[in-house]
């Protein structure tokens, strides 16, 4: 009976090549999306009402800052996107060879979405809350050669970037000299010498909760609508066609940014604030969302959420239709794998 079941295992896709197809789909991403990123900062930062909408936001930041400063932040963005990819889908390929049923080598459902929430809050902690570095480059790179525990090291060191990226996204104006942060390293050390090392931390608990939730929803989102669009199973051979995986990629990445908004609205706002000139305006989540609702209303808690569902699925679809060739192409060549 066991070796039956033995027989009827797949071959699998080792996680490395996971993260590897993760990494490059990410940095497509980036390069395409970022213009909306800090169109979606700035509309959560506004609080009295300067921009009117998208197109009024992107509009007026080109006429009064130039067509750059769509770009701004793009730095640590590309490379928070490259590794965020990187230890998305290679932790959650780590994840789901632990959940797998160690007799027929299936995946159930529970376990793809405990999968997928394991990888978003292990992704949160370790990317998404400091700042651009060859170092945390490196270090992403023993994940890839070391394996997993490898991770740890990097939640010690790496955690920063979207701080970086939102404060640098803030700024407004043309002249470098008049900006407090002239670039993603010196951003990062002023935060360091004015609030501390745990200020790389600041929005943890919110990113934690809206990566958690989103990761579990859209890996168990992409399966299913690859099975029931295309009749694709993972480890079946068939490679999907680039626009095969952009449509299942853009639907799987549209649940996430509604159910998460308040997170995501938080988040931003804990991590752009400072303690320059005072005390924190917000003390943590709760305190946050309870101040954004009795100040601002319900639907403020929403800030941001077009911007949101008109950069996230569209990355998801980018992400996707790299991320499966690549896949597709290692399961054809170095599993052997024939189109059932």
């Amino acid at each position: 009976m066991s070796q039956e079941s033995s027989n009827d295992k797949k071959p699998t896709i080792p996680p490395y090549m996971k993260a590897i197809s993760g990494s490059l789909g990410g940095a497509v991403e980036a390069s395409c999306l970022q213009p909306i990123d800090v169109i979606k900062t700035r509309l959560q930062l506004d609080r009295s009402g300067n921009y009117k909408g998208i197109i009024h936001c992107g509009s007026k930041i080109v006429r009064t800052e130039g067509v750059r400063a769509l770009w701004k932040g793009l730095t640590p963005f590309a490379t928070h996107l490259t590794l965020k990819y990187t230890l998305r889908m290679g932790s959650n390929a780590v994840f789901q060879s632990a959940f797998k049923d160690s007799e027929t080598g299936k995946l159930s459902n529970q376990g793809r979405l405990m999968s997928g929430f394991g990888a978003g809050v292990l992704e949160a902690l370790a990317i998404v809350t400091p700042f651009e570095d060859d170092f945390v480059s490196m270090l992403m790179f023993q994940l890839l050669v070391l394996g997993f525990p490898s991770i740890v090291l990097i939640s010690l060191v790496g955690n920063g970037n979207g701080v970086v990226k939102i404060r640098l996204q803030q700024q407004k104006g043309l002249s470098p000299e008049l900006l407090k942060y002239k670039g993603p390293i010196h951003c990062a050390r002023t935060i360091i010498r004015e609030e501390g090392v745990l200020g790389l931390w600041a929005g943890a608990a919110p990113t934690v909760m809206r990566n958690g939730t989103n990761q579990a929803a859209m890996f168990t989102a992409k399966n299913a609508f690859d099975v029931l669009l295309w009749k694709k199973h993972e480890g079946d051979g068939r490679v999907l066609q680039p626009w095969q995986s952009m449509i299942s990629g853009f639907l799987a990445g549209t649940a996430g940014p509604v159910c998460t908004g308040p997170f995501d609205v938080v988040k931003t706002r804990l991590m752009a604030q400072s303690r320059e000139g005072g005390e924190l305006k917000y003390k943590g989540m709760v305190h946050a969302i309870r101040t954004i609702y009795a100040e601002e209303g319900l639907l403020a808690l929403w800030k941001g959420l077009l911007p949101r569902l008109m950069r996230i699925p569209p990355g998801q679809a980018i992400m996707w239709a790299v991320a499966d060739q690549i896949i597709g192409l290692y399961e054809r060549r170095h599993l052997h794998i024939a189109p059932s």
